[in-house]
Protein backbone atom coordinates (compact mmCIF):
# COMPACT_ATOMS: atom_id res chain seq x y z
CA UNK A 1 0.00 0.00 0.00
CA UNK A 2 1.07 3.60 -1.12
CA UNK A 3 2.30 6.02 1.93
CA UNK A 4 -0.01 9.28 2.07
CA UNK A 5 2.15 12.46 2.16
CA UNK A 6 2.37 14.11 4.88
CA UNK A 7 2.31 17.98 5.13
CA UNK A 8 2.05 19.86 8.66
CA UNK A 9 0.36 23.06 9.17
CA UNK A 10 2.62 25.98 10.50
CA UNK A 11 1.43 25.98 14.01
CA UNK A 12 1.45 22.08 13.87
CA UNK A 13 5.23 21.81 12.52
CA UNK A 14 5.88 24.21 15.90
CA UNK A 15 4.37 21.53 18.11
CA UNK A 16 6.48 19.31 16.57
CA UNK A 17 9.62 21.27 17.02
CA UNK A 18 8.97 22.09 20.85
CA UNK A 19 9.06 17.96 21.46
CA UNK A 20 11.66 16.70 23.27
CA UNK A 21 14.12 14.12 21.70
CA UNK A 22 12.72 10.94 22.76
CA UNK A 23 9.02 12.50 22.08
CA UNK A 24 10.04 13.78 18.35
CA UNK A 25 11.23 10.26 17.80
CA UNK A 26 7.88 8.72 18.88
CA UNK A 27 5.73 11.07 17.12
CA UNK A 28 7.11 10.65 13.64
CA UNK A 29 7.27 6.95 13.75
CA UNK A 30 3.73 6.80 14.73
CA UNK A 31 2.84 9.54 11.78
CA UNK A 32 5.04 7.18 9.63
CA UNK A 33 2.90 4.33 10.69
CA UNK A 34 -0.25 5.77 10.46
CA UNK A 35 0.25 7.56 7.27
CA UNK A 36 0.38 3.73 5.75
CA UNK A 37 -3.33 3.72 6.27
CA UNK A 38 -4.40 6.93 7.72
CA UNK A 39 -8.11 5.79 6.42
CA UNK A 40 -10.83 6.37 9.62
CA UNK A 41 -10.93 2.82 11.49
CA UNK A 42 -13.91 2.35 9.94
CA UNK A 43 -12.59 1.90 6.43
CA UNK A 44 -9.70 0.03 7.50
CA UNK A 45 -7.35 2.33 8.34
CA UNK A 46 -5.35 3.42 11.74
CA UNK A 47 -7.23 6.81 12.58
CA UNK A 48 -9.45 7.16 15.14
CA UNK A 49 -12.61 9.34 14.08
CA UNK A 50 -13.39 12.67 15.82
CA UNK A 51 -16.96 13.86 16.30
CA UNK A 52 -17.84 16.24 19.24
CA UNK A 53 -15.13 16.73 21.61
CA UNK A 54 -15.22 19.14 24.39
CA UNK A 55 -18.33 20.84 23.03
CA UNK A 56 -15.57 20.86 20.17
CA UNK A 57 -17.11 19.97 16.50
CA UNK A 58 -14.08 17.92 15.17
CA UNK A 59 -16.17 15.88 12.73
CA UNK A 60 -13.52 14.97 9.90
CA UNK A 61 -10.83 14.96 11.87
CA UNK A 62 -8.87 11.83 13.04
CA UNK A 63 -6.26 11.47 16.07
CA UNK A 64 -3.51 9.20 16.67
CA UNK A 65 -2.90 8.57 20.72
CA UNK A 66 0.09 8.22 21.72
CA UNK A 67 -1.31 6.84 25.21
CA UNK A 68 2.20 6.32 27.30
CA UNK A 69 3.27 10.25 26.11
CA UNK A 70 0.19 11.51 27.07
CA UNK A 71 -0.30 12.83 23.59
CA UNK A 72 -2.65 13.41 20.54
CA UNK A 73 -1.92 14.25 16.95
CA UNK A 74 -4.85 15.57 15.22
CA UNK A 75 -5.13 15.16 11.58
CA UNK A 76 -7.03 15.76 8.62
CA UNK A 77 -7.38 13.64 4.96
CA UNK A 78 -7.42 15.33 1.58
CA UNK A 79 -8.17 12.37 0.25
CA UNK A 80 -7.97 13.61 -3.72
CA UNK A 81 -4.50 13.80 -3.18
CA UNK A 82 -3.60 11.19 -0.66
CA UNK A 83 -2.80 14.14 2.06
CA UNK A 84 -2.59 13.33 5.73
CA UNK A 85 -2.32 17.20 6.92
CA UNK A 86 -1.13 17.65 10.58
CA UNK A 87 -3.14 19.89 12.12
CA UNK A 88 -1.64 19.85 16.05
CA UNK A 89 0.41 17.94 18.42
CA UNK A 90 0.23 18.33 21.78
CA UNK A 91 -1.11 17.01 25.73
CA UNK A 92 -4.36 15.78 26.21
CA UNK A 93 -4.87 17.36 29.55
CA UNK A 94 -8.53 18.67 29.66
CA UNK A 95 -9.65 18.21 26.26
CA UNK A 96 -6.95 21.16 25.54
CA UNK A 97 -5.93 19.37 22.69
CA UNK A 98 -9.40 19.57 21.22
CA UNK A 99 -10.12 23.41 21.80
CA UNK A 100 -6.87 23.69 19.76
CA UNK A 101 -7.63 21.67 17.00
CA UNK A 102 -10.87 23.77 16.99
CA UNK A 103 -9.62 26.98 17.06
CA UNK A 104 -6.85 26.13 14.01
CA UNK A 105 -9.18 24.45 11.85
CA UNK A 106 -11.41 27.90 11.59
CA UNK A 107 -8.22 29.81 11.46
CA UNK A 108 -6.68 27.79 8.79
CA UNK A 109 -3.14 28.26 9.18
CA UNK A 110 -0.75 28.14 6.18
CA UNK A 111 0.74 24.57 5.21
CA UNK A 112 4.37 23.53 5.29
CA UNK A 113 5.32 20.24 3.73
CA UNK A 114 7.92 20.06 6.13
CA UNK A 115 8.78 16.21 7.76
CA UNK A 116 9.45 15.21 10.98
CA UNK A 117 13.10 14.29 11.16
Amino acid sequence: MKKWSVVFESDAKKDFDNLDGSQKTQVAKAIDKVSQNPLPQSEGGYGKSLGNKGGNDLSGLLKIKLKRLGLRVIYRLVRENEVMKIIVISVRTDDEVYTLAAKRIQSSSSLTTNSPS
